[in-house]
């Protein structure tokens, strides 16, 4: 098993109000790993817990039940950060600097010698594509722009543990295209990266495991490929068949001499289980995804079921 980077153990966060009294749980004994190097989609609709966990994570909250564990140690022991990089959601930069002062500052934030902080900034520059507009101060940024040199601010101490919230957010295409392949890049790299995203699609493209909070509760985790496979379903593809032979099934391929391809599951979105997960959480209050019931046996419904999918049972 890989080392897990990231732990939270029956976590959870209650608000209250001026007088003490609770106003909100935004979370709810939420247990959670993320192991080493892999990129982790944390999904879920606006209040469900996303950010809340981050900032617990990041030791920005103290958990009202439970606890979280970074690199093996408490998430508000300091020195866990000299490991992490940051990319929050709106990216407080100092609008009168440029890029290269920017991430200088950073580096010095961290006690980098002079000598590695300028090559890391001129690495990282040129990885986010702003060797362009390296001598602009940030006020002449699109935002577009501000995503890349925020995403570079947050990999300026080479960091094991990447937390991104909406990387994608204001990127055209092209940009979006560009940052999930940095995203990719992290992990070539060994490094682990937590995701937060509003673009199911941006997720699926670039997650190894997903984990969709709904209402402060974990509704559902698992790989994206086992969780988006219909499992009442077969598909068949198949080169070099002529018409007679389309209505036939396995065995009779080889006899008609076509090429199987594939013969697998097919799949769903990652917008459609989304969806499902929040629509039955509704429906259902009191849903929750336990653990250690992967193997249970998938509904023949017709609907993604993956490997947590039946695990989500009534809560006493």
């Amino acid at each position: 098993m890989p080392d897990v980077v990231v732990e939270t153990r029956n976590l959870t966060k209650v608000y209250r109000d001026f007088w003490g009294r609770p106003k909100v749980r935004a979370l709810n004994a939420l247990d959670l790993q993320v192991y080493s190097g892999e990129i982790l989609g944390l999904l879920g609709p606006n209040g469900s817990g996303k950010t809340t966990t981050i900032k617990l994570i990041l030791g920005l909250l103290f958990p009202t039940e439970g606890e979280v564990l970074v690199f093996g140690k408490p998430a508000t022991d300091v020195e866990k950060n000299a490991k992490i990089g940051y990319l929050p959601e709106e990216s407080y930069l100092y609008r009168f600097l440029n890029a290269e002062e920017t991430l200088d500052f950073y580096g010095r934030l961290f006690g980098m010698p002079r000598r590695e902080r300028r090559k890391r900034a001129d690495y990282l520059i040129d990885l986010v594509g702003l060797s362009w507009a390296r001598r602009r101060p940030l006020r002449e940024y699109s935002k577009g722009m501000t995503r890349r040199i925020g995403l570079a601010q947050a990999l300026m101490n080479d960091p094991s543990l990447v937390v991104l919230d909406e990387p994608t957010s204001g990127l055209d295409p092209i940009g979006t295209a560009e940052m999930k392949q940095l995203i990719k890049h992290l992990k070539e790299e060994g490094k682990t990266v937590i995701m937060c995203s509003h673009l199911l699609a941006d997720v699926q493209d670039v997650c190894d495991r997903v984990a969709i909070l709904h209402q402060g509760e974990l509704q559902e985790l698992g790989a994206v490929n086992e969780l988006l496979r219909v499992r009442d379903e077969l598909q068949i593809r198949v080169r070099g068949l002529n018409g007679e032979a389309v209505e036939e099934i396995k065995n009779v391929i080889a006899r008609y001499g076509g090429e199987l391809i594939a013969c697998e599951n097919p799949t769903t979105t990652l917008e459609e289980l989304f969806l499902r997960i929040v629509r039955e959480t509704e429906a259902r209050p009191g849903r929750r995804y336990l653990p250690g019931r992967e193997e249970a046996a998938a509904p023949a419904t017709g609907e993604p079921s993956g490997a947590g999918a039946e695990a989500r049972t009534e809560s006493s």
